[in-house]
């Protein structure tokens, strides 16, 4: 085991169940808050496992995962735009327990529950499909396209299982007002889709005509 990888791996893991600890129960001023008990452990006990298996079998997909250092210009305002929109919609969940504006009822937070799970397999899938994903828009050296399984229905399969993951968040809160705000991911995502689409036409072989045998992007029939 990679013992620099792994540390830096729990680093970042510790960090963010701290920041959205901070983003939800510093504004909610409680701690019987249990939808963002819900969301903490649904996001990360999976996470934590997807690491650790990740650190075995592929470290190297692992250490682009916690790559986030974009060089695209227009992708580090997708990362910037993006950062805004969680920290809005987070607090705004936490301020949303604290003053009782608008809640949605039990069931909804379980059924999100359930679709972000089913999200985040489809996001685990996308991960053993793909050995050169990474966080950043780049090419890699000896990339090929993927187009088998899922790259064979869309383009972006991860950003289609981002994009229910995110939607489902508010959710699962119980704050359809964090909802409304996480709309936002939709052009957010689109912006970077085009960019990294002109990335992968410039760079990567075959990526041309890859588009014309799979023509819709995030959602088959939609776009």
């Amino acid at each position: 085991m990679d013992t620099k990888l792994f540390m830096q791996g729990i680093g970042k893991f510790v960090s963010g169940i701290v920041l959205i600890g901070l983003l939800l129960f510093l504004p909610a001023g409680t701690f019987a808050y249990w939808q963002a008990w819900l969301l903490i452990g649904i996001l990360f006990i999976p996470m934590f496992v997807a690491g650790l298996i990740m650190i075995k079998k592929s470290p190297e997909l692992l250490q682009k995962r916690l790559n986030v250092k974009e060089e695209q210009t227009e992708q580090k305002t997708v990362i910037e735009l993006s950062g805004v929109m969680f920290l809005a919609a987070f607090v705004t969940a936490g301020l949303n327990i604290r003053f009782g504006w608008l809640m949605l009822p039990a069931w909804v937070s379980y059924a999100a529950a359930v679709v972000f799970l089913l999200a985040y397999a489809l996001y685990a899938e996308v991960l053993r499909e793909n050995v050169w994903l990474s966080r950043t828009v780049e090419v890699q050296e000896n990339q090929k396209v993927i187009d088998t399984g899922l790259y064979g229905i869309v383009r972006h399969p991860m950003y289609t299982s981002t994009l229910f993951l995110f939607l489902a968040m508010p959710l699962v809160l119980g704050s359809p007002i964090s909802f409304v705000i996480l709309l936002a991911y939709i052009p957010i995502i689109v912006k970077r889709i085009r960019n990294e689409e002109q990335v992968l036409e410039e760079g990567l072989d075959g990526y041309t005509a890859y588009k014309q045998r799979v023509r819709y992007r995030l959602i088959p029939y939609v776009w």
